[in-house]
């Protein structure tokens, strides 16, 4: 009885209030007064009743804006992934989402689907929710410029950084000049004009330019400090002029701005000696802890939105408060990043889309609809890139730097990305852009940032020395064994260090051992770098050290890193890339299965090469997608550690499953070599034994080492026998077929690497 007390509780308790809750029902329409009751009828069919609360549901303000939101994120990442494929910064694929799916291409060949989507009246929604995306993303901008480094380089960057505004501050009013009658809208002052298109002349992405430097591994070399402290300086001193020229444009004047500049002034005197002092206090509660606690983003979060407030109500725009609250937080590297890993996904992911996409609503291509407009276009473009490029470049030059770096640092500050559509909106909601001009500068934008990938690769093209080319020919006829291990972790890197050891212990100089970290770019921040790569080399510094081995380390920030990777390994002269096996986190799980078979459906470079007849998307693979693309694309041996606790490779197992599986004998010979390992064949097909070649090449190891190699001809194998080994040595096309057989032997070995002969 006891077993069904539960069930009946819960029928009671259900069948008991049911029936109570229906009593109240008939007694409360005894209450009702008849004439005063309404009953809506629309006269048509229950059919026609749901299609019509449908489409109201539909049109409702809120499931428009979220049908919004979804199609901006999928546009956007698409975009953003193509470009990322290209070389290119991801935020110049958003950019031209917005383009596609405003009127310049959705709102012109579907213009009835744009219409539903993007109607007039939903529009104020999207723009105040795109504000405050880029309010959030201004108060990172903030905080990821690292100000004790600008503080230190101040004196090397500051020249190069002002005459990178000054000059194309100067072609930017000289350009209004000439455009000025034809492009400024009725009633505008020539002044506010040219301030606006002058500042859009002037303006450099910080945070396009930081990721392009990290990217291209240029954080390290005094040309990577400079462009970075020279884009940082470039970032304040565009913000403060910007302020300075909102306020003149909405004053009317320089003289009637004189109050807003002063009060401006006033507001940057608080936050620097007050508010600043006041964070850093708060900041230091929280050293040396991982995690920052509810009240204290609540005070941070207040800061934000209460220094956004002030300079909105001043009359400086929101975004320069936003990004002073981000410039003043504590410097703690650790804290900024922990705070800007709660802000950014949200800002980035969810809410800045929305404002390329509202950008790209407003540019109307169409407009441009005669060459002596297109002309126009290309007389802005050229101008911005003499003024910004040549200036930086320029500058650079009369500071005594070469003509590769200054030419670098000229491509580099030409990057305008996100930044220049913050300051052409601003100017458009004032009213000082026309639509038509507004357009062009919007390509404008888009042309200079897609170009510094371009133009840096053509400047390194120029300048390429016979040096290098005589390097490289001495590399391609190096004796040594060159290994090259990449890790995720700093774990897995101490463990492939160990396993790279041991294939090379004896070798003395004849070897080569390099150690490469390649980290997301969108994982770290310009300030926080250098303490990323020695916490990642950390480990690998530390095993080195214990096993007196030499380990060349080499790390890279990258937006691709499968693509970098095999690039690093084909063009290295290396003889044998060591990596770890990827796991997914639900692998196992029946959401793993599903989210791994629809991956393979629309992952668009698997569709191409199935295309291609390179693959089948349906196939079941050992290895994860990351793996799956090494080994297509690489041309060297890949050895993929299944690590399982792995010491060292003193007692190796080797199954020999075909004729194909004969290679892994020279691996296994190397072992023996410099680690003295012993060494376990298993003659799986019987194959060994009828193969005089392959017991020529068994022989000559035991004359060479003695002892050190055993054939084993079993069937069955013991788990005591397994568990006795240190590592297997299994090739790729073996271990796929133990896979697909489910052979549960496999979970005994301690650890396994599967080696692929390309």
């Amino acid at each position: 009885m006891g077993k069904y007390r539960n069930i009946i509780f819960y029928v009671v308790t259900i069948a008991f209030f049911s029936c109570l809750m229906y009593w109240f029902i008939i007694e409360g329409q005894t209450l009702e007064v008849k004439e005063n009751i309404i009953i809506k009828t629309t006269g048509g069919s229950t059919w026609e009743n749901f299609v019509d609360s449908f489409k109201t549901n539909l049109h409702h303000p809120l499931a428009l804006l979220l049908a919004q939101i979804v199609t901006i994120i999928l546009v956007a990442r698409l975009f953003g992934w193509i470009c990322m494929k290209i070389k290119q910064p991801t935020v110049i694929g958003e950019m031209i989402a917005g383009i596609v799916l405003g009127p310049s291409l959705l709102g012109m060949y579907f213009p009835e689907f744009s219409a539903f989507l993007f109607p007039k009246e939903s529009l104020g929604n999207l723009q105040f929710l795109s504000q405050i995306g880029l309010i959030l993303f201004m108060y990172i901008v903030g905080m990821e410029l690292d100000l004790s480094v600008l503080r230190k380089k101040a004196h090397d960057a500051v020249v190069i950084s002002h005459a990178s505004i000054i000059i194309p501050f100067a072609l930017g009013i000289g350009l209004s000049y000439f455009v000025y009658q034809e492009f400024a809208p009725e009633g505008i002052q020539f002044t506010s004009f040219a301030l606006f298109i002058a500042i859009a002349m002037s303006i450099t992405a910080f945070p396009v330019l930081a990721r392009i430097v990290q990217e291209r591994n240029l954080q390290k070399t005094k040309l990577g400090t400079v462009v970075i402290t020279c884009a940082a300086a470039d970032d304040i001193t565009a913000w403060c002029i910007l302020a300075a020229v909102i306020a003149i444009v909405k004053a009317g004047s320089f003289t009637s701005s004189i109050y807003v500049i002063i009060m401006a002034i006033t507001y940057v005197f608080l936050m620097i000696k007050i508010v600043r002092p006041f964070l850093k206090r708060i900041g230091d509660l929280q050293a040396g802890k991982n995690t920052i606690n509810k009240p204290m983003v609540a005070i941070f979060f207040l800061t934000l939105i209460l220094s956004a407030y002030v300079t909105e109500v001043i009359g400086i725009h929101a975004l320069f408060g936003a990004f002073m609250a981000g410039a003043i937080m504590p410097e703690n590297a650790k804290f900024r990043t922990m705070f800007i890993d709660k802000v950014e996904d949200v800002a980035l992911v969810l809410l800045l889309p929305l404002f390329f996409v509202f950008t790209g609503l407003r540019t109307q291509i169409g407009l441009l609809n005669d060459g002596h407009l297109w002309i126009t276009a290309g007389f802005i473009i050229l101008t911005a890139v003499l003024g910004k490029f040549a200036g930086s470049a320029l500058a650079a030059k009369f500071l005594g730097i070469n003509w590769k770096e200054s030419l670098t640092i000229g491509a580099l500050m030409n990057t305008r990305g996100l930044m220049e559509l913050i300051v052409l909106n601003i100017g458009y909601d004032l009213g000082v852009l026309s639509p038509e001009i507004f357009a062009m500068l919007v390509i404008m934008a888009l042309f200079t940032t897609f170009m510094t990938g371009p133009a840096l690769d053509f400047i390194n093209f120029i300048f390429k020395s016979k040096k290098n080319d005589e390097e490289k020919d001495h590399d391609e006829n190096d004796p040594k064994y060159r290994v090259l291990l990449s890790f995720d972790n700093p774990e897995s890197g101490s463990t492939l260090v160990k396993l790279a050891h041991d294939f090379t212990n004896k070798m003395n100089g004849n070897k080569s051992i390099t150690a490469m970290n390649i980290a997301p770019v969108e994982e770290m921040h310009a300030y926080e770098i250098n303490e990323y790569e020695n916490e990642q080399f950390k480990n690998v510094i530390e095993t080195s050290h214990e096993l007196n081995l030499e380990v060349t380390t080499l790390f890279k920030a990258s937006t691709d890193i499968e693509n970098d990777l095999t690039n690093i390994s084909n063009k290295g002269n290396y003889d044998l890339l060591l990596i770890m096996l990827g796991k997914s986190m639900y692998e196992g799980s029946l959401l793993g299965r599903l989210l791994g078979f629809t991956t393979k459906i629309i992952n668009p470079e698997k569709l191409l090469n199935t295309v291609k007849g390179k693959g089948n998307i349906f196939n079941n693979s050992p290895f994860d997608d990351f793996t799956l693309q090494i080994l297509d694309k690489t041309n060297i041996p890949v050895g993929i550690l299944v690590e399982k606790d792995f010491k060292s490779a003193d007692r190796v197992f080797v199954p020999i499953f075909n004729l194909s599986d004969f290679y892994l004998l020279e691996y296994a010979k190397r072992l023996i070599n410099n680690n003295n390992s012993q060494i376990i064949i298993l003659d799986v097909a019987g194959q060994i034994r009828s193969n005089i070649e392959v017991k020529e090449l068994i022989r000559s190891i035991e004359q060479v080492a003695p002892n050190h190699i055993t054939l084993y001809n079993e069937k069955k194998i013991e788990k005591e026998f397994l568990d006795a080994q240190d590592l297997m040595l299994i090739s790729s096309k073996s271990w796929k077929s133990l896979i697909d057989t489910k052979s549960l032997w496999l979970s005994d070995i301690p650890s396994t690497l599967i080696i692929s002969n390309p």
